[in-house]
């Protein structure tokens, strides 16, 4: 009856309401349509995998991040699975999911990026914005430390971006993401779209007491030993929490 996530399909995260948000193909009426599956976040199991295997040209080694969740009518096993470069990454992908639900972010506008080049309201895809934030941060860099080598790099960065068509990378981007969202009308399901709203903060949900002393163990864990590998810091908390990992 349901299928495995849909390929590249995003998966929507949602602090506030602490919970995770699927789309599979679900048969309806003899016809398979999208649908949204929407999980509480602590109820989510994660894996990283590593494969080997032999070709004709030798040995290779793959790895993957996957998620796994219940269905809540069903009960049924769902999941999705993805190939990373390497088991840091695949470590390093859970992490970040993890910190954007558990740190206190709220919006893209509170994490800017480190060269500065999406402003407080521009849209979170590339586009002429890009460009032009880049280039404002250039002059402002130039007007407040000048210096010989911050002239020639902004030389070089006109000449090349006169190569390119100055802003036209940009448009085609936009270009990109408009014909990609006509493209998947599963990403913009009505449901889905009212749900991902962000919700007064008297409304926001909170952690689970089980989670919250798990997050302290592991924070004493790393506090004792920094350099310790983050899977033997997760394992001895779940131990000394007495928790089935």
């Amino acid at each position: 009856m349901y299928r495995e996530s849909l390929e590249d399909t995003p998966i929507r995260f949602h602090r506030q309401r602490r919970e995770v948000c699927f789309i599979v193909r679900e048969r309806r009426l003899g016809h398979e349509v999208a649908a949204p599956v929407i999980v509480p976040w602590e109820s989510l199991m994660a894996w990283a995998v590593e494969g080997h295997g032999v070709t004709q040209y030798g040995t290779t080694r793959q790895f993957g991040l996957g998620i796994g969740y219940a269905h809540p009518r069903t009960g049924k096993w769902l999941k999705t699975e993805g190939l990373t470069a390497g088991m840091a990454l695949s470590l390093g992908e859970w992490e970040v999911l993890r910190a954007y639900m558990e740190h206190e972010l709220h919006s893209l506008d509170e994490v800017q990026d480190p060269l500065g080049l999406r402003a407080p309201g521009d849209p979170p895809h590339q586009g002429v914005h890009t460009i032009r934030n880049a280039r404002r941060k250039l002059h402002e860099s130039l007007r407040e430390r000048p210096s010989l080598w911050r002239y020639l790099y902004a030389a070089g960065w006109y000449f090349i971006h006169a190569l390119t068509l100055w802003t036209l990378p940009g448009y085609l981007a936009e270009r990109a993401h408009q014909r990609l969202q006509q493209q998947r009308p599963q990403l913009k399901l009505p449901e889905v779209e009212a749900w991902s709203q962000p919700l007064p903060k008297e409304q926001w949900a909170q952690p689970s007491e089980e989670l919250v002393r798990l997050s302290a163990e592991v924070r004493r864990i790393r506090e004792r030993d920094p350099r310790r590998p983050v899977e033997e810091v997760f394992s001895e908390a779940y131990r000394r929490q007495g928790i089935e990992a």
